[in-house]
């Protein structure tokens, strides 16, 4: 039985790696069926037309407002632990 794959399976088949989406193989009626019941793979006949396969749109990049572009303020955090006492004017 013929069927396209609708999925991107792992691993491998009889030592083969899967066929890729939307590329068609040749499988044992018993499994071809038991993957388009899972719908995991759909079958193939003369009619039906090839699956197609979109490309990911581009990223999107933008910009920082000016706000948050300047630099960040003098005074640094600290890391983790108990905050240092700071001497007072005093002392």
């Amino acid at each position: 039985m013929k069927i396209r794959m609708k999925v991107h399976m792992s691993g491998l088949r009889n030592g083969r790696p899967w066929p890729p989406v939307g590329q068609t193989t040749e499988l044992p009626t018993g499994e071809a069926q038991h993957l388009c019941a899972s719908g995991i793979a759909e079958e193939v006949t003369d009619d039906s037309p090839a699956e197609e396969t979109a490309t990911p749109p581009a990223a999107e990049t933008t910009r920082a407002p000016a706000s948050e572009a300047a630099e960040p303020p003098a005074e640094t955090k600290r890391g983790r632990g108990r905050p240092r006492k700071t001497p007072s004017a005093g002392e």
